[in-house]
């Protein structure tokens, strides 16, 4: 799932301001494997149980947003740690 360049200009950290870029697709697949190995929750502890389709990731690569259903979900509790991961994406 691609945004318009015209809203990814726009679009930013609802906590740090960060711009946001797209997770493309290797990093989204190795995302996606930590997921799937358990590894990964949101910023308010829930853990993820399903693969992302898509994601935003901040330009400092600090936090990750899921994309549902072609919408951005840009909630600070909806964020993902990117320390969380054992291996850089």
């Amino acid at each position: 799932m691609s945004l318009p360049d015209h809203l990814l200009d726009i679009l930013c950290c609802p906590v740090s301001h960060e711009p946001l870029l797209p997770l493309t697709g290797g990093r989204l697949k190795k995302l996606n494997k930590a997921i799937a190995a358990g590894d990964i929750q949101y910023v308010d502890h829930e853990p993820l149980t399903e693969p992302l389709k898509a994601a935003l990731i901040t330009r400092d690569q600090k936090v990750i947003y899921p994309i549902e259903d072609g919408i951005p979900v840009l909630l600070a509790e909806r964020g993902i740690g990117t320390t969380q991961l054992s291996e850089p994406l």
